[in-house]
Protein backbone atom coordinates (compact mmCIF):
# COMPACT_ATOMS: atom_id res chain seq x y z
CA UNK A 1 0.00 0.00 0.00
CA UNK A 2 2.83 2.42 0.79
CA UNK A 3 4.50 1.66 -2.54
CA UNK A 4 1.21 2.35 -4.31
CA UNK A 5 0.59 5.56 -2.37
CA UNK A 6 4.16 6.69 -3.03
CA UNK A 7 3.59 6.10 -6.73
CA UNK A 8 0.51 8.34 -6.67
CA UNK A 9 2.31 11.00 -4.61
CA UNK A 10 5.28 10.93 -7.00
CA UNK A 11 2.91 11.48 -9.92
CA UNK A 12 1.23 14.38 -8.08
CA UNK A 13 4.60 15.97 -7.29
CA UNK A 14 5.86 15.64 -10.87
CA UNK A 15 2.58 17.04 -12.21
CA UNK A 16 3.29 20.08 -10.03
CA UNK A 17 6.75 20.57 -11.52
CA UNK A 18 8.94 18.67 -9.05
CA UNK A 19 11.49 16.11 -10.18
CA UNK A 20 12.95 13.24 -8.16
CA UNK A 21 16.59 13.15 -7.09
CA UNK A 22 18.62 10.32 -5.61
CA UNK A 23 20.90 12.77 -3.77
CA UNK A 24 19.35 13.96 -0.47
CA UNK A 25 21.57 17.06 -0.36
CA UNK A 26 20.02 18.27 -3.64
CA UNK A 27 16.43 17.82 -2.52
CA UNK A 28 14.10 20.70 -1.76
CA UNK A 29 11.84 18.28 0.07
CA UNK A 30 12.42 14.78 1.46
CA UNK A 31 9.32 12.66 2.09
CA UNK A 32 9.16 9.62 4.36
CA UNK A 33 6.03 7.52 3.77
CA UNK A 34 5.46 5.82 7.12
CA UNK A 35 3.83 2.64 8.42
CA UNK A 36 2.18 1.94 11.78
CA UNK A 37 1.27 -1.71 11.39
CA UNK A 38 3.97 -2.66 13.94
CA UNK A 39 6.06 -0.82 16.48
CA UNK A 40 9.34 -1.61 14.73
CA UNK A 41 8.16 0.09 11.53
CA UNK A 42 7.50 3.27 13.48
CA UNK A 43 10.87 3.10 15.23
CA UNK A 44 12.66 2.87 11.88
CA UNK A 45 10.71 5.81 10.45
CA UNK A 46 11.40 7.95 13.52
CA UNK A 47 15.10 7.14 13.33
CA UNK A 48 15.29 8.06 9.66
CA UNK A 49 13.37 11.32 10.18
CA UNK A 50 15.68 12.37 13.03
CA UNK A 51 18.68 11.53 10.89
CA UNK A 52 17.41 13.66 8.01
CA UNK A 53 16.57 16.62 10.23
CA UNK A 54 20.02 16.32 11.80
CA UNK A 55 22.03 16.26 8.57
CA UNK A 56 20.37 19.08 6.65
CA UNK A 57 22.66 22.08 6.52
CA UNK A 58 19.95 24.71 6.35
CA UNK A 59 16.18 24.98 6.38
CA UNK A 60 15.69 25.15 2.63
CA UNK A 61 15.27 21.37 2.56
CA UNK A 62 11.83 20.48 3.93
CA UNK A 63 11.35 17.22 5.81
CA UNK A 64 7.93 15.60 5.51
CA UNK A 65 6.35 12.57 7.23
CA UNK A 66 3.26 11.19 5.54
CA UNK A 67 1.07 8.11 5.86
CA UNK A 68 -0.02 5.91 8.73
CA UNK A 69 2.45 6.92 11.47
CA UNK A 70 1.86 10.58 10.66
CA UNK A 71 -1.89 9.93 10.86
CA UNK A 72 -1.59 8.12 14.20
CA UNK A 73 0.78 10.52 15.95
CA UNK A 74 -0.31 13.81 14.44
CA UNK A 75 1.10 16.79 16.32
CA UNK A 76 2.81 14.48 18.85
CA UNK A 77 5.30 13.74 16.08
CA UNK A 78 6.58 17.31 16.37
CA UNK A 79 7.81 16.49 19.89
CA UNK A 80 9.48 13.27 18.74
CA UNK A 81 11.17 14.87 15.71
CA UNK A 82 11.84 18.56 16.37
CA UNK A 83 12.49 20.39 13.12
CA UNK A 84 10.08 18.41 10.98
CA UNK A 85 8.18 20.59 8.48
CA UNK A 86 5.13 18.58 7.37
CA UNK A 87 3.00 15.87 8.98
CA UNK A 88 0.31 14.68 6.59
CA UNK A 89 -2.06 11.77 7.18
CA UNK A 90 -3.07 8.85 4.99
CA UNK A 91 -5.22 10.95 2.68
CA UNK A 92 -3.81 14.45 3.03
CA UNK A 93 -0.41 13.35 1.69
CA UNK A 94 -1.67 13.77 -1.88
CA UNK A 95 -2.22 17.49 -1.24
CA UNK A 96 1.46 18.07 -0.44
CA UNK A 97 2.40 20.14 -3.55
CA UNK A 98 -0.22 22.75 -2.72
CA UNK A 99 0.88 22.94 0.91
CA UNK A 100 4.64 23.38 0.47
CA UNK A 101 4.50 27.17 0.27
CA UNK A 102 2.40 27.41 3.44
CA UNK A 103 5.15 26.42 5.90
CA UNK A 104 6.53 29.49 7.66
CA UNK A 105 7.57 29.49 11.31
CA UNK A 106 6.17 26.13 12.40
CA UNK A 107 5.31 22.67 11.09
CA UNK A 108 2.16 22.06 9.10
CA UNK A 109 0.10 19.20 10.55
CA UNK A 110 -2.97 17.90 8.71
CA UNK A 111 -4.42 14.47 9.44
CA UNK A 112 -8.00 15.04 8.37
CA UNK A 113 -9.57 12.19 6.44
CA UNK A 114 -11.84 12.46 3.43
CA UNK A 115 -9.53 13.22 0.52
CA UNK A 116 -11.21 14.42 -2.70
CA UNK A 117 -11.46 11.40 -4.96
CA UNK A 118 -9.85 13.19 -7.91
CA UNK A 119 -6.55 13.34 -6.00
CA UNK A 120 -6.39 9.54 -6.06
CA UNK A 121 -6.81 9.32 -9.81
CA UNK A 122 -3.38 10.46 -10.95
CA UNK A 123 -1.75 7.79 -13.12
CA UNK A 124 0.81 6.32 -10.68
CA UNK A 125 4.55 6.30 -11.13
CA UNK A 126 5.78 2.67 -11.32
CA UNK A 127 7.98 1.36 -8.48
CA UNK A 128 10.69 0.35 -10.94
CA UNK A 129 11.02 -0.02 -14.72
CA UNK A 130 9.46 -3.49 -14.79
CA UNK A 131 6.71 -3.72 -12.15
CA UNK A 132 4.05 -1.48 -10.65
CA UNK A 133 1.56 -1.49 -7.77
CA UNK A 134 -1.93 -0.17 -8.48
CA UNK A 135 -4.46 0.53 -5.73
CA UNK A 136 -7.94 -0.91 -6.16
CA UNK A 137 -9.27 -0.29 -2.64
CA UNK A 138 -8.38 2.01 0.24
CA UNK A 139 -9.16 1.39 3.90
CA UNK A 140 -10.52 -1.71 5.63
CA UNK A 141 -13.79 -2.85 7.22
CA UNK A 142 -12.44 -5.83 9.16
CA UNK A 143 -11.13 -4.21 12.37
CA UNK A 144 -9.04 -7.19 13.45
CA UNK A 145 -8.31 -6.86 17.16
CA UNK A 146 -4.58 -6.21 16.79
CA UNK A 147 -4.62 -3.96 13.70
CA UNK A 148 -4.47 -0.16 13.70
CA UNK A 149 -4.83 0.22 9.93
CA UNK A 150 -8.65 0.62 9.70
CA UNK A 151 -8.49 3.45 12.24
CA UNK A 152 -5.80 5.22 10.20
CA UNK A 153 -6.99 4.56 6.64
CA UNK A 154 -10.72 4.55 7.32
CA UNK A 155 -13.44 2.27 5.92
CA UNK A 156 -13.15 0.55 2.55
CA UNK A 157 -13.45 2.68 -0.57
CA UNK A 158 -13.40 0.83 -3.88
CA UNK A 159 -12.17 2.38 -7.13
CA UNK A 160 -14.00 2.48 -10.42
CA UNK A 161 -12.82 -0.55 -12.48
CA UNK A 162 -12.49 1.60 -15.62
CA UNK A 163 -10.00 3.83 -13.80
CA UNK A 164 -8.08 0.79 -12.54
CA UNK A 165 -7.86 -0.53 -16.10
CA UNK A 166 -6.71 2.89 -17.32
CA UNK A 167 -3.92 2.81 -14.72
CA UNK A 168 -2.82 -0.63 -15.92
CA UNK A 169 -2.76 0.61 -19.52
CA UNK A 170 -0.79 3.66 -18.40
CA UNK A 171 1.99 1.64 -16.76
CA UNK A 172 2.08 -0.88 -19.60
CA UNK A 173 2.70 2.09 -21.87
CA UNK A 174 5.78 2.86 -19.78
CA UNK A 175 7.15 -0.64 -20.43
CA UNK A 176 5.90 -2.31 -17.25
CA UNK A 177 5.72 -6.10 -17.48
CA UNK A 178 4.09 -7.05 -14.18
CA UNK A 179 1.31 -5.38 -12.16
CA UNK A 180 0.27 -6.01 -8.56
CA UNK A 181 -3.21 -4.87 -7.52
CA UNK A 182 -3.19 -3.78 -3.89
CA UNK A 183 -5.55 -3.06 -1.03
CA UNK A 184 -5.92 -3.90 2.65
CA UNK A 185 -8.31 -6.65 1.58
CA UNK A 186 -8.43 -6.90 -2.21
CA UNK A 187 -10.82 -9.81 -2.44
CA UNK A 188 -13.65 -7.85 -0.80
CA UNK A 189 -13.60 -5.57 -3.87
CA UNK A 190 -16.95 -4.82 -5.48
CA UNK A 191 -18.25 -2.18 -7.86
CA UNK A 192 -21.93 -2.46 -8.71
CA UNK A 193 -22.25 -6.10 -9.83
CA UNK A 194 -18.49 -6.62 -10.39
CA UNK A 195 -16.59 -8.65 -7.80
CA UNK A 196 -12.85 -9.17 -7.43
CA UNK A 197 -12.50 -12.21 -9.73
CA UNK A 198 -14.38 -10.30 -12.41
CA UNK A 199 -12.07 -7.32 -11.99
CA UNK A 200 -9.02 -9.55 -12.45
CA UNK A 201 -10.52 -11.03 -15.60
CA UNK A 202 -11.33 -7.58 -16.99
CA UNK A 203 -7.81 -6.33 -16.31
CA UNK A 204 -6.28 -9.30 -18.12
CA UNK A 205 -8.72 -9.36 -21.04
CA UNK A 206 -8.85 -5.60 -21.67
CA UNK A 207 -5.15 -4.74 -21.28
CA UNK A 208 -3.26 -7.80 -22.52
CA UNK A 209 -1.25 -7.90 -19.28
CA UNK A 210 0.72 -11.17 -19.04
CA UNK A 211 1.76 -11.10 -15.37
CA UNK A 212 -0.82 -10.09 -12.75
CA UNK A 213 -0.56 -10.35 -8.96
CA UNK A 214 -2.55 -9.07 -5.99
CA UNK A 215 -2.09 -8.55 -2.28
CA UNK A 216 -3.50 -8.90 0.42
CA UNK A 217 -6.33 -11.41 0.79
CA UNK A 218 -8.51 -12.12 3.81
CA UNK A 219 -9.35 -15.84 4.16
CA UNK A 220 -13.02 -15.17 4.86
CA UNK A 221 -13.37 -13.49 1.45
CA UNK A 222 -11.45 -16.01 -0.66
CA UNK A 223 -14.22 -17.10 -3.02
CA UNK A 224 -14.59 -20.23 -5.14
CA UNK A 225 -14.62 -17.95 -8.21
CA UNK A 226 -11.19 -16.61 -7.32
CA UNK A 227 -9.85 -20.10 -6.65
CA UNK A 228 -11.16 -21.25 -10.05
CA UNK A 229 -9.48 -18.28 -11.74
CA UNK A 230 -6.11 -19.42 -10.41
CA UNK A 231 -6.70 -22.73 -12.15
CA UNK A 232 -7.85 -21.26 -15.47
CA UNK A 233 -5.95 -18.02 -16.05
CA UNK A 234 -2.21 -18.30 -16.83
CA UNK A 235 -1.70 -14.52 -16.60
CA UNK A 236 -2.60 -14.70 -12.89
CA UNK A 237 0.71 -15.52 -11.25
CA UNK A 238 0.90 -18.62 -9.04
CA UNK A 239 1.30 -16.92 -5.67
CA UNK A 240 -1.26 -16.29 -2.94
CA UNK A 241 -0.56 -14.41 0.27
CA UNK A 242 -3.20 -15.57 2.76
CA UNK A 243 -2.63 -14.46 6.37
CA UNK A 244 -3.44 -17.19 8.90
CA UNK A 245 -2.18 -15.38 12.06
CA UNK A 246 -2.82 -18.32 14.46
CA UNK A 247 -3.60 -22.03 14.45
CA UNK A 248 -5.88 -21.73 17.50
CA UNK A 249 -9.59 -21.12 16.95
CA UNK A 250 -9.89 -19.37 20.33
CA UNK A 251 -7.07 -16.98 19.48
CA UNK A 252 -8.47 -16.41 15.98
CA UNK A 253 -11.79 -15.51 17.62
CA UNK A 254 -10.05 -13.11 20.02
CA UNK A 255 -8.24 -11.62 17.03
CA UNK A 256 -11.67 -11.10 15.42
CA UNK A 257 -10.57 -12.88 12.27
CA UNK A 258 -13.97 -14.50 11.53
CA UNK A 259 -12.79 -17.89 10.35
CA UNK A 260 -11.60 -21.12 11.98
CA UNK A 261 -8.45 -23.04 11.26
CA UNK A 262 -10.48 -25.79 9.59
CA UNK A 263 -12.12 -23.25 7.29
CA UNK A 264 -8.70 -21.83 6.40
CA UNK A 265 -7.28 -25.30 5.80
CA UNK A 266 -10.19 -26.19 3.49
CA UNK A 267 -9.57 -23.09 1.37
CA UNK A 268 -5.88 -24.01 1.10
CA UNK A 269 -6.88 -27.51 -0.01
CA UNK A 270 -9.12 -26.12 -2.75
CA UNK A 271 -6.58 -23.59 -4.01
CA UNK A 272 -3.90 -26.29 -4.26
CA UNK A 273 -6.29 -28.53 -6.17
CA UNK A 274 -6.93 -25.70 -8.63
CA UNK A 275 -3.25 -24.67 -8.96
CA UNK A 276 -1.02 -27.50 -7.68
CA UNK A 277 2.23 -25.53 -7.95
CA UNK A 278 0.93 -22.36 -6.28
CA UNK A 279 3.26 -20.69 -3.79
CA UNK A 280 1.42 -19.97 -0.55
CA UNK A 281 2.71 -17.39 1.92
CA UNK A 282 1.20 -16.10 5.15
CA UNK A 283 1.39 -13.85 8.20
CA UNK A 284 1.69 -15.25 11.74
CA UNK A 285 1.54 -13.60 15.17
CA UNK A 286 2.79 -15.23 18.37
CA UNK A 287 2.30 -13.99 21.92
CA UNK A 288 -1.18 -12.56 21.37
CA UNK A 289 -2.85 -11.74 24.71
CA UNK A 290 -3.90 -14.91 26.50
CA UNK A 291 -2.10 -17.28 24.12
CA UNK A 292 -1.32 -20.44 26.09
CA UNK A 293 1.56 -22.76 25.34
CA UNK A 294 -0.92 -25.28 23.94
CA UNK A 295 -2.40 -22.65 21.61
CA UNK A 296 1.07 -21.65 20.47
CA UNK A 297 1.74 -25.31 19.68
CA UNK A 298 -1.42 -25.27 17.52
CA UNK A 299 0.19 -22.56 15.39
CA UNK A 300 3.35 -24.65 15.02
CA UNK A 301 1.23 -27.67 14.08
CA UNK A 302 -0.69 -25.60 11.51
CA UNK A 303 2.54 -24.39 9.91
CA UNK A 304 3.82 -27.97 9.71
CA UNK A 305 0.55 -29.21 8.21
CA UNK A 306 0.07 -26.52 5.58
CA UNK A 307 3.77 -26.17 4.64
CA UNK A 308 3.84 -22.54 3.58
CA UNK A 309 6.45 -21.50 1.06
CA UNK A 310 7.33 -18.55 3.29
CA UNK A 311 5.87 -16.53 6.14
CA UNK A 312 6.09 -13.11 7.72
CA UNK A 313 6.31 -13.84 11.45
CA UNK A 314 5.95 -11.40 14.31
CA UNK A 315 5.58 -11.23 18.04
CA UNK A 316 2.52 -9.30 19.18
CA UNK A 317 3.03 -5.62 19.89
CA UNK A 318 0.34 -3.39 21.33
CA UNK A 319 -1.05 -0.85 18.88
CA UNK A 320 -2.68 1.96 20.84
CA UNK A 321 -6.29 2.48 19.77
CA UNK A 322 -6.98 -1.09 18.63
CA UNK A 323 -9.64 -3.34 20.15
CA UNK A 324 -6.99 -5.59 21.72
CA UNK A 325 -5.18 -2.63 23.31
CA UNK A 326 -8.44 -1.46 24.88
CA UNK A 327 -9.80 -4.83 25.98
CA UNK A 328 -6.97 -7.35 26.45
CA UNK A 329 -4.00 -7.25 28.79
CA UNK A 330 -0.63 -7.75 27.10
CA UNK A 331 0.07 -10.63 29.46
CA UNK A 332 2.67 -12.72 27.61
CA UNK A 333 6.19 -11.89 28.87
CA UNK A 334 8.51 -10.46 26.21
CA UNK A 335 11.01 -13.26 26.78
CA UNK A 336 8.29 -15.82 26.04
CA UNK A 337 7.23 -13.94 22.89
CA UNK A 338 10.82 -13.85 21.64
CA UNK A 339 11.33 -17.56 22.36
CA UNK A 340 8.08 -18.51 20.61
CA UNK A 341 8.91 -16.35 17.60
CA UNK A 342 12.39 -17.81 17.22
CA UNK A 343 11.10 -21.39 17.33
CA UNK A 344 8.49 -20.51 14.73
CA UNK A 345 11.10 -18.87 12.49
CA UNK A 346 13.34 -21.93 12.78
CA UNK A 347 10.45 -24.22 11.88
CA UNK A 348 9.40 -22.16 8.87
CA UNK A 349 12.99 -21.87 7.66
CA UNK A 350 13.25 -25.66 7.58
CA UNK A 351 9.88 -25.97 5.82
CA UNK A 352 10.83 -23.32 3.26
CA UNK A 353 14.05 -25.20 2.54
CA UNK A 354 12.19 -28.46 1.95
CA UNK A 355 9.50 -26.77 -0.19
CA UNK A 356 12.17 -25.12 -2.32
CA UNK A 357 13.95 -28.42 -2.88
CA UNK A 358 10.90 -29.50 -4.86
CA UNK A 359 11.60 -26.64 -7.28
CA UNK A 360 14.86 -28.24 -8.41
CA UNK A 361 14.50 -29.44 -12.00
CA UNK A 362 11.47 -27.28 -12.76
CA UNK A 363 11.50 -24.51 -15.36
CA UNK A 364 10.18 -21.14 -14.20
CA UNK A 365 9.38 -18.01 -16.19
CA UNK A 366 11.41 -15.35 -14.42
CA UNK A 367 11.07 -11.57 -14.68
CA UNK A 368 14.66 -10.32 -14.40
CA UNK A 369 14.63 -7.05 -12.47
CA UNK A 370 18.23 -6.62 -11.29
CA UNK A 371 21.46 -8.30 -10.27
CA UNK A 372 22.57 -10.12 -7.15
CA UNK A 373 23.70 -7.88 -4.29
CA UNK A 374 26.73 -10.12 -3.85
CA UNK A 375 27.71 -10.50 -7.50
CA UNK A 376 26.71 -8.02 -10.20
CA UNK A 377 27.43 -10.67 -12.85
CA UNK A 378 24.49 -12.78 -11.63
CA UNK A 379 20.97 -11.82 -12.70
CA UNK A 380 18.13 -11.65 -10.16
CA UNK A 381 14.43 -12.04 -10.82
CA UNK A 382 11.09 -13.33 -9.57
CA UNK A 383 9.27 -16.48 -10.58
CA UNK A 384 5.54 -16.91 -11.05
CA UNK A 385 5.42 -17.94 -7.38
CA UNK A 386 7.17 -14.68 -6.36
CA UNK A 387 10.35 -16.51 -5.38
CA UNK A 388 13.74 -14.86 -5.84
CA UNK A 389 15.77 -16.63 -8.53
CA UNK A 390 19.42 -16.06 -9.40
CA UNK A 391 20.87 -17.10 -12.74
CA UNK A 392 24.05 -16.55 -14.76
CA UNK A 393 24.03 -15.50 -18.39
CA UNK A 394 26.36 -13.67 -20.75
CA UNK A 395 23.28 -12.02 -22.27
CA UNK A 396 21.74 -8.85 -20.88
CA UNK A 397 18.53 -10.23 -19.35
CA UNK A 398 17.34 -7.11 -17.53
CA UNK A 399 13.66 -6.39 -18.01
CA UNK A 400 12.96 -9.69 -19.77
CA UNK A 401 10.87 -12.72 -18.83
CA UNK A 402 13.14 -15.70 -19.42
CA UNK A 403 12.90 -19.46 -18.78
CA UNK A 404 15.17 -20.65 -15.97
CA UNK A 405 15.68 -24.28 -14.95
CA UNK A 406 16.13 -24.52 -11.18
CA UNK A 407 19.36 -26.30 -10.23
CA UNK A 408 19.67 -25.62 -6.49
CA UNK A 409 17.85 -23.88 -3.65
CA UNK A 410 18.04 -22.81 -0.03
CA UNK A 411 15.33 -21.49 2.31
CA UNK A 412 15.08 -18.09 0.64
CA UNK A 413 16.52 -18.25 -2.86
CA UNK A 414 16.43 -20.46 -5.96
CA UNK A 415 19.40 -20.83 -8.29
CA UNK A 416 19.09 -21.82 -11.91
CA UNK A 417 20.38 -21.83 -15.46
CA UNK A 418 19.00 -19.61 -18.18
CA UNK A 419 17.56 -21.77 -20.96
CA UNK A 420 18.50 -20.29 -24.31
Amino acid sequence: MNLADSGILSAVMEQSGYRPTAIPEEAEIIIINTCSVREKAEERALGRLRELVGIRKDHRTKICAVGCMAQRMGRDLVQKVPGIDFILGTEKLFELPGLIGRVNDGPLVDIQQGVPQELLEYPPQPDNPYSAHITITRGCNNYCAYCIVPYLRGPEKHRDPDKIINDVRHVLGKGIIEVTLVGQNVNSYEWEDLRFPGLLKRVIDETGLKRLRFITSHPKDLSDELIDLFGNEPALMGHLHLPLQSGSDRILDLMRRRYTYDQYREKVKRIREARPDIALTTDLIVGFPGESEAEYQMTLAAVEEITFDAAFMFRYSVREGTWAAKNLADDIPETVKIDRLQKLIDLQKNISFNVNQREVGRVRQVLIDGTSRRDAKIWKGRSEGNKTILTESAENLIGRVVPVRITASDSWTLHGEHII
